[in-house]
């Protein structure tokens, strides 16, 4: 077996013992790169030697730092002084930040090698990037964080960064079939990463396994414990939300179905409503979203119109329409609502909800529909899409897990479990 098809949390197991060194899985995942990238395409720009240097350079220390020499994958959104960073978009075609992104610096602190750059939609909008989900070339790997996901579930790499304003860790975690993890907002650094809505945007990781996620994110700077108790049956909703009738019919019964699997395994399992209040938080996502957008491009909207895509013009033109009452009426019912999702999650470890629509769709035109992650992510709470599913043509489908915002470690330890026992 290739040494690129390690999970990081083997790989760092076998880098910390040094029956494995980082140049090593550096050369393994770059032979599966140059394999595979020419049809799968998940990345923006690598420089091999570049990496081998810094896999000689870990492997060269006497201690190894936590992430002994482990190869991450950078979102091409997310700024690298070594490496172009463009945004997914021409205009800053060979861009090359004066610094790292803060998120970049943790990684290389923490002992990490920074593998390359992943392909990003366009400002991390809608426009799909030349990425194919390599469990079907023929469907989207989803996005926005596209290649992150797609180099992850094809052994290109074992953890990648992204990042979320809607759905763009947790979609395309549920397309390509690799766990994906949004933590609580404002719990990671987001210097140096490209902004699209401030109030929303937050860092991802992709993972083959649950297990792998701690580490990775703990060097980020998320405040994890070193040991996470294990649940022996953890009390789980399940929540339909009000985007329930839009999911496919075998998505909807895929769910219902893990539910109950996870209730005979012993887990203890009840319905949980938000309520009321929760209704249109959806569209007060969008609203939120499009407006925010609208300020965090100002130069390349005066000056550099030409060179926005169709698409993400016809997204911006939308939210500048977005009045000053509507926004201020979203941002209060977000408000409001966050403080009231504590008490409906009360007494649960996670719930249980959609991840997305169904399997990848066909083609490379979109990247799919959002909507099942923007209340979880406008609600500011952790989630996780674990690969426990599958769709009518065999394809991956997440199950996604949303906690309490700050309860992270208890998320992850309940994704653990449940991958454990739902995993095909």
């Amino acid at each position: 077996m290739s040494a690129a098809n390690l999970s990081a949390a083997d790989a760092l197991a076998r880098l910390r013992e040094r029956t494995l060194s980082s140049e090593e899985l550096v050369r393994a995942c770059l032979a599966r790169i140059e394999e595979r990238d020419a049809e799968v395409k998940a990345w923006a720009a690598i420089d091999r030697e570049d990496a081998l240097a810094q896999a000689r350079r870990i492997d060269s220390l006497q201690e190894r730092p936590p992430l002994c020499g482990l190869p991450i994958g950078i979102k091409d959104l997310i700024d690298t002084q070594d490496l172009p960073t463009t945004y997914g978009s021409p205009i800053y075609r060979g861009h090359r930040p004066e610094r790292d992104a803060a998120c970049v610096r943790a990684l290389r602190e923490a002992g990490a090698v920074i593998l390359g750059k992943t392909v990003t939609t366009e400002f991390a909008v809608f426009s799909p990037g030349p990425t194919r989900n390599p469990r079907d070339l023929s469907r989207t790997p989803g996005g926005s964080s596209s290649g992150s996901a797609a180099a992850v579930a094809d052994f290109m790499v074992p953890a990648a960064l992204g990042s979320q304003t809607a759905a763009s860790v947790i979609r395309p975690g549920s397309f390509c079939g690799v766990v994906a993890m949004k933590p609580t907002f404002g719990r990671l650094p987001l210097e140096g990463v490209h902004p699209l809505s401030p109030s929303l945007d937050t860092l991802g990781a992709f993972t083959r396994q649950v297990a792998d996620l701690p580490p990775i994110l703990t060097a980020l700077g998320l405040d994890l414990p070193e040991e996470i108790p294990p649940l022996e049956k953890p009390r789980l909703g399940l929540c339909r939300t009000e985007l329930w009738d839009l999911a496919e019919r075998s998505t909807r019964a895929a769910v219902e179905q893990a539910a109950a699997a996870l209730e005979r395994q012993g887990a203890q399992v009840r319905e949980i409503d938000l309520g009321r209040s929760f209704l249109g938080l959806a569209d007060a996502q969008m609203a939120i979203m499009g407006a925010e957008a609208v300020e965090a491009l100002p130069t390349e909207i005066s000056t550099r119109r030409a060179d926005l895509s169709p698409r993400l013009w016809d997204f911006l033109q939308q939210g500048a329409a977005v009045s000053p009452d509507r926004l201020r009426e979203a941002r209060e019912q977000a408000q409001r609502c966050r403080g009231e999702v504590a008490g409906v999650f009360a007494g649960l470890d996670a719930v249980l909800t959609v991840a997305a629509v169904g399997e990848a769709p066909i083609g490379l035109d979109t990247t799919g529909d959002p909507m099942f992650s923007r209340i979880w992510t406008l609600l500011h709470v952790p989630s996780i899409s674990v690969p426990v599913l599958r769709g009518p043509h065999g394809l991956p489908i997440g199950l996604q897990l949303v906690a309490e915002g700050g309860a992270d470690a208890r998320l992850i330890e309940a994704a653990k479990w449940i991958d454990e026992k739902l995993r095909p």
